[in-house]
């Protein structure tokens, strides 16, 4: 009986150890399906802060001329707070096919526009959508100063966005300028030959542009 002893022992060991790491290999899976599904039931901690901080909102037509040429444009804009700076999230629609667009955090949404800085190339696809995201001070604190030199002005905050047509052409071909003998040429892209504006956030007053409700 001894001699067969280590026989069976040497042919249920290994048995038993598979055995034992099956079972601590299912309870492992266990935890981390338990873990997975907490975590997406609670949403996780990071993607509530997340979602509790950034700010969203529309770009509607700029004019009535554009709502006339174009009648399904607009766009949407979110931004989200960093620790150190902001990254704003712009997408356009209903515009004309592989369009090229500029975007501007603006002074005022409408002309004159202000002080306004440059910010990105927006260029649309086959179906007229188009977006670009962009990191930077896109929130309460945004503003430009010019203490000296070839302009001079105070701390000027800018809280509104606006995107214009690349190229001046395309408004002028498409009808978005009824009574025009000629195209409207602009200083909104990096050429200082643009189109005239497209979409706007006017519908936020001209003093409290939707930038100045993000806040870091």
């Amino acid at each position: 009986m001894s001699s067969t002893r280590p026989t069976i022992r040497s042919i249920l060991a290994p048995t038993a150890a598979k055995a034992v790491g099956v079972i601590a290999a299912g309870a492992f899976a266990a935890a981390l399906s338990l873990t997975a599904t907490a975590g997406a039931a609670t949403g996780g901690a990071h993607a509530r802060s997340t979602d509790a901080s950034s700010f969203s909102f529309g770009l509607k037509p700029s004019s009535p001329a554009i709502s006339a040429c174009l009648p399904k444009a607009g766009g949407h804009v979110t931004i989200t707070p960093g620790k150190l700076n902001d990254t704003m999230r712009v997408s356009l629609h209903g515009m004309p096919a592989n369009t090229g667009f500029d975007l501007f955090v603006i002074q005022q949404p409408t002309a004159p526009f202000g002080v306004s800085w440059y910010q990105s190339d927006i260029q649309t696809n086959d179906e007229g959508f188009g977006s670009a995201t962009v990191r930077g001070i896109f929130d309460a604190e945004t503003f430009s100063v010019s203490p000296g030199g070839t302009t001079t002005f105070a701390p000027t905050h800018q809280y509104h966005l606006g995107v214009w047509f690349n190229d001046p052409n395309v408004p002028f071909n498409l009808g978005c300028e009824p009574g025009a003998t000629t195209k409207i040429v602009t200083p909104f892209n990096g050429e200082q030959n643009a189109g005239i504006q497209v979409v706007n956030t006017a519908q936020f007053p001209a003093d409290a542009g939707p930038l100045s409700h993000v806040h870091r």
